[in-house]
């Protein structure tokens, strides 16, 4: 069995004076454990049980190595170093859904380092990731971009302590993809030492996901501030280490319904699949 998350919010309608429930966000959060082909989510774990040292399972990304992490920070002072604290509590709610992943292998894995460091040059706006399929970009309370910037492959955001921040994914391609989020080397969703084997955000095609901070239960979030390295969560966790703050790992899977039947298959019952309400139909 496959589960998932679906996030909705109430909304009154003025014009009617009704309730109706408007979908926030395309994006889902769903349980997964790998499979020989695929991974299935599992609603009783919110994480997978791995059989990797603690050091690989730092983010999200493993791409991401203690050397790595040494030269990221080479140019950084201590003073301009970041951390993520756990921050106000924010309403995010989430229900299940059913999908599994078509690959065990992401499609694309990221990291992004953070500092309050003054980078020079050219900013940017937003990261491409997976060839395009996906656009990454951080945005402050009032919902503009924070300035990423480039250098020899590497992408560094610049910051400030005491601001609030929240990863935006949108989806630019036709298919059905997840996000699996680490911040300081914690998973978004559980808190535990992060892995792309865990759970992650589903995110619909031509969608977008918000992620604004670290799940508390399945209806709220504590929002992600940047703060000094000494407050941040991951120094006040047991799954955390101060060592690995001022990193943002993700890992982009594609994912499938396992229940929809391949195109081009037969259907025994077609008539069953329409949506047709009894009444006469307008002329073509």
């Amino acid at each position: 069995m496959i589960l998932r998350f679906d996030a909705w919010r109430e909304r009154a309608c003025p014009s009617a004076q009704m309730i109706f429930r408007l979908p926030i966000r395309s994006a889902v959060m769903f349980f997964s454990r790998l499979k020989p082909l695929a991974v299935t989510m599992l609603a009783t774990a919110l994480a997978a049980c791995m059989s990797q040292p603690m050091a690989d399972r730092v983010a999200a990304v493993s791409m991401e190595t203690a050397p790595d992490n040494a030269m990221a920070h080479k140019s950084v002072a201590q003073a301009e170093r970041l951390g993520t604290q756990w921050g106000d509590e924010v309403q995010s709610s989430v229900r299940h859904v059913n999908l599994i992943r078509v690959d065990s292998q992401p499609l694309a894995e990221h990291v992004l380092h953070y500092s309050a460091k003054d980078y020079r040059g050219r900013s940017l706006n937003s990261i491409s990731l997976a060839a395009g399929r996906v656009a990454l970009s951080v945005q402050g309370d009032n919902r503009r971009a924070l300035p990423i910037f480039r250098d020899n492959g590497r992408y560094f955001l610049r910051g400030k302590a005491g601001q609030a921040y929240r990863l935006v994914y949108k989806n630019n391609s036709d298919k059905t993809l997840e996000i699996v989020a680490s911040v300081d080397g914690l998973d978004v969703i559980s808190g535990k030492a992060a892995s792309r084997y865990l759970n992650g955000y589903v995110l619909r095609p031509h969608g977008t996901l918000e992620i604004e901070g670290f799940r508390k239960s399945n209806d709220a979030v504590a929002s992600f501030i940047f703060g000094k390295p000494s407050d941040a969560y991951a120094a006040h966790s047991d799954a955390g280490s101060v060592q690995n703050v001022g990193v943002i790992g993700t890992a982009v899977f594609e994912l499938r319904d396992p229940n929809r039947a391949p195109e081009g298959a037969a259907n025994p019952f077609p008539a069953d699949g329409g949506r047709d309400n009894g009444y006469a139909k307008a002329p073509r």
